[in-house]
């Protein structure tokens, strides 16, 4: 059975509901750290004839443990609520807007950790205009879309940059974001056929055709459908790739590296793949083991990345059933042991657990309370220190569960947790995929098997060299020299911070500060083939007890893979500061331990522990190629820094995907497959940019980097040369020509209309980062390009700003974009613009200074609302 759907069948008895997503309003503190779990019920949503039904979803908290997390209570405080909006579907083909929408607001978009606040204030559709219906399955397309990492009730940054629809807000948002949802879901009840625009022109009105255009271009070109390795889409990839393509070199076979290059090759582009090891799938790697005299025993052991984390949208989800696979699910039964070999008794298990949980949420609290200083404290100490200030630490037995639960959180971040920042360590927990967690029957190397046919990789090209520049990029191994037009480094964080790349010119000051700041962790293993199974087969994981602390995540956790890997095989894992130990541990000492602790357990029962017929431990610390294992948040870091890593320098020439690239899913695998795909959307548009730009060579000033752009459209916007409304604009002064060109920007959810006067506080840094971190509402710029006198005539248009919204959309039939989907017309305008104003300000400051040396006088300049302080002088 499919994972998704089945979860999706405890819904199936409901009618088709008017849904929308909510979550509790955002902490009013402006210093306060918000808490990714609130405490409270969810506010209720405002009251609407049109959307009066509500069907509650939990949204389960990230499991930060080796046994699965218990099922809560949704109604718990760990929970957040959300809720769908969907037409009425079960009367009306349309559904028309109530023609007194003062008393019938439609609801603005909420705060849900997928949402972003795009809509217009007391937006006011015209009442002609209609909300479609597609079919009366709106509700569960909605959660299906919502599993996929979209809102429901709203546009992501990439969709509103991409210019899917004219405006954002409104009736024409949601029937695209409808649209949308009826796409992904078609694709889902059937991953392995290729789905087509013809699909869906019967069953979309044909004025809708054009959102139909959009949604489905914007899916696929971002690889949210018609992806994998099924043999109708593997068709879609061309065996030759176009001769007018550009050239890709991508550094590294990941599955971050191998996604991009399926992606890129289907859209045509000419790839070459260069990966450092002998075989591909870097920080994934399923080693065949086999041993035994006569009887040959074998088993395929995950040396690397093991655990679906999450089937609910899961892409690698997908590639498995794809592939014809069933998922099993990790059983929620992990017994623990004592150093005696002994089972811990129940209620101190449960008890110890509970209290753990209520640490969390402590530290949660906590890091409200600090304010900024949050940034500079560490989860451990607050754990610790709570644990001594709370809890009996007499306990011996429950010191030792403590310990152990902590050494399982070392094992979820890769870290030590007195490295992890208490302010933004579960930073990614919002956006947990959801479901079950999974292992592949065959090991996770099957997919790695089924990426890498026909991509061309070369191997064992160690890289340590990348250039970029305006015609084209370079990249060094050993000796060899490959030319593209364009790099995608997929490498690991540890590589990078290693610096055994160079990259010339060097990488942004930016970017440079967020790999510092990023932790990167370690976490090893111990696969152990045995003769035959002597533990119990009814559970997937069990755990062992230390009274070290200081080695805590030594063989605290094993793994059985016999229902899975085809043989008798147990891996036990080492994390925390002891993975770093364990570096430099014999192989043997290592395996002899972990012997110990088996016989210990069970030879008290009567059963006898064989020894092993092969056993393998990991050094993924001391691999070149990774140097690591994976992210984490670090103390001072915050997840900003993943965005930043993700970047892309050069003007489009350089790019970065790998999970340490990836804000909502590090750490993961899935999060490394999902940001190949992000990169591959991101080099096609710059690619076609490129393209158009060299065929209408537009202007005579070269683009800028595309940072360099946004920070100058910023600065030019400060001061704009017309402004009414939340209407603002820049154009040339020296070009009275009505046909020049001018960029205009709509400002949604201003805050000066909304304030009265300024709100200061004191942690402003903090608050920034946090505000954004946790998409609490926020100021939102749109942007298009007019003529002159385009701006001029919608000036003049009168009925405020929904008029000449109405205006700008249905009579000049324009879209308005993020500022990434302007291109490189809008970036030579604000090239001309920031020139002519410098130059404006230079003859300014001469004249004014060439005056003042004409007549002898000295001017001081005060600012008329504070008193100002002259320097001392002498004249």
């Amino acid at each position: 059975m499919d994972p998704q759907n089945s979860s999706l069948d405890e819904f199936s008895h409901f009618p088709p509901l008017h849904l929308q997503f909510f979550e509790p309003s955002p902490n009013p503190s402006p210093t306060a750290v918000p808490s990714p779990h609130p405490p409270g019920p969810p506010t209720t949503p405002p009251s609407n004839p049109n959307y009066h039904h509500f069907l509650s979803v939990p949204v389960p908290r990230k499991r930060r443990r080796g046994r699965s997390q218990p099922h809560r209570n949704p109604n718990t405080t760990s929970s957040s609520f959300f809720f769908v909006p969907v037409p009425n579907t079960t009367t009306t083909t349309t559904t028309p807007l109530p023609s007194k929408l003062e008393n019938n607001p439609i609801p603005s978009p909420s705060l849900n950790p997928h949402s972003n606040s795009n809509s217009l204030p007391n937006k006011t559709p015209d009442v002609g205009e209609e909300i479609i219906v597609i079919n009366k399955e709106s509700t569960s397309e909605a959660l299906t879309a919502l599993t996929s990492g979209f809102p429901a009730d709203s546009l992501t940054d990439e969709e509103i940059n991409f210019g899917v629809c004219r405006v954002v807000g409104g009736i024409e948002q949601v029937n695209y974001i409808l649209i949308r949802n009826h796409i992904i879901s078609k694709w889902r009840e059937n991953v392995s056929r290729w789905v087509s625009k013809e699909m869906f022109t019967e069953s979309v009105p044909k004025h809708c055709h054009s959102l139909l255009d959009s949604a489905y271009n914007y899916l696929v070109s971002n690889g949210y459908i018609n992806f994998g390795v099924a043999p109708e889409i593997k068709e879609k990839i061309p065996v030759e790739p176009s001769s007018n393509k550009l050239r890709v070199l991508v550094i590294g076979a990941g599955l971050a590296g191998l996604a991009a290059a399926r992606q890129l090759m289907r859209l045509g582009f000419r790839v070459t793949v260069l990966e450092g090891r002998k075989r591909a799938g870097g920080r994934v790697y399923t080693k065949k083991m086999e041993g035994g005299a006569g009887n040959r025993i074998s088993a395929s052991a995950d040396l690397g990345g093991s655990v679906l984390t999450g089937t609910l949208g899961n892409p690698l989800g997908i590639l498995a059933k794809q592939l014809g696979s069933l998922l099993h699910k990790v059983r929620d039964k992990c017994p623990l042991y004592r150093l005696d070999g002994n089972s811990v008794d129940p209620e101190i298990d449960m008890k110890v657990e509970a209290d753990f949980n209520r640490l969390l949420d402590k530290a949660s609290r906590l890091r409200q309370l600090m304010g900024e200083v949050a940034m500079d404290v560490s989860l451990g100490s607050a754990l610790e220190t709570f644990w001594r200030v709370y809890w009996d630490s007499g306990n011996a037995e429950a010191m030792n569960l403590f310990n152990w639960h902590l050494a399982n959180l070392e094992y979820a971040n890769a870290s030590l947790l007195s490295k992890l920042s208490l302010a933004f360590w579960d930073q990614d927990d919002p956006y947990d995929m959801g479901g079950d967690h999974c292992f592949l029957p065959g090991g996770n190397g099957r997919l790695v098997q089924a990426l890498v046919e026909n991509v061309p990789i070369l191997y064992e090209k160690t890289v340590h060299t990348i250039r970029y520049g305006s015609d084209g990029v370079q990249v060094l191994a050993g000796s060899q020299v490959f030319e593209g037009d364009m790099v995608l480094c997929t490498v690991p964080l540890g590589v990078l911070k290693s610096g055994s790349i160079k990259f010339i010119p060097e990488l942004p000051q930016r970017k440079l500060d967020a790999i510092k700041r990023l932790g990167y962790g370690l976490l090893n293993k111990v696969a152990m083939l045995f003769p035959y199974v002597f533990w119990e087969t009814d559970l997937d994981t069990f755990g062992h007890l230390t009274d070290d602390s200081s080695s805590r995540g030594e063989f605290f956790l094993f793994y059985s893979y016999a229902t899975v890997a085809g043989g008798p095989l147990l891996i036990a894992l080492v994390a925390g500061e002891a993975a770093h130990k364990f570096e430099s541990m014999p192989p043997t000492d290592a395996v002899t331990k972990v012997l110990q602790i088996l016989k210990g357990i069970y030879e008290p029962k009567g059963i006898n522990v064989p020894e092993p017929i092969q056993t393998v431990c990991t050094r993924w610390g001391g691999d070149p190629f990774s140097l690591g294992s994976y992210s984490n948040v670090a103390v001072g870091a915050s997840g900003d820094d993943y965005d930043i890593m993700a970047e892309s320098v050069g003007d489009g020439r350089l790019f970065f995907a790998g999970e340490a690239t990836i804000r909502r899913y590090p750490a993961t695998m899935h999060g490394a497959f999902l940001s190949g795909l992000r990169e591959t959307a991101k080099m096609a548009h710059c690619a076609n940019a490129r393209a158009l730009r060299m065929k209408v060579k537009v202007g005579k000033i070269p683009s800028k980097n595309a940072y360099s752009c946004a920070s100058a459209l910023t600065d030019l916007f400060r001061e704009p040369d017309l402004e009414f409304g939340s209407f603002s604009v820049i154009f040339s002064r020296k070009n009275p020509d009505p046909k020049s060109p001018s960029i205009l920007r709509v400002t949604f959810n201003d805050p000066r209309k909304k304030n009265h006067g300024d709100q200061p506080h004191s942690n402003k840094r903090l608050f920034e980062q946090l505000q954004s971190h946790f998409n609490q509402q926020q100021q939102l710029h749109v942007y298009t390009l007019l003529t002159r006198q385009q701006v001029l005539d919608l000036r003049e248009v009168r009925g405020g700003d929904e008029m000449r919204l109405n205006f700008l959309c249905e009579k000049l039939g324009v879209k308005l974009i993020g500022r990434k989907g302007l291109g490189s017309t809008a970036d030579s305008v604000i090239s001309s613009i920031k020139a002519e104003r410098g130059i404006r300000k230079q003859t300014s400051t001469f004249s004014a200074s060439k005056l003042g040396e004409s007549h002898g006088i000295l001017t001081f300049f005060f600012n008329p609302l504070r008193p100002s302080i002259l320097p001392p002088c002498s004249l």
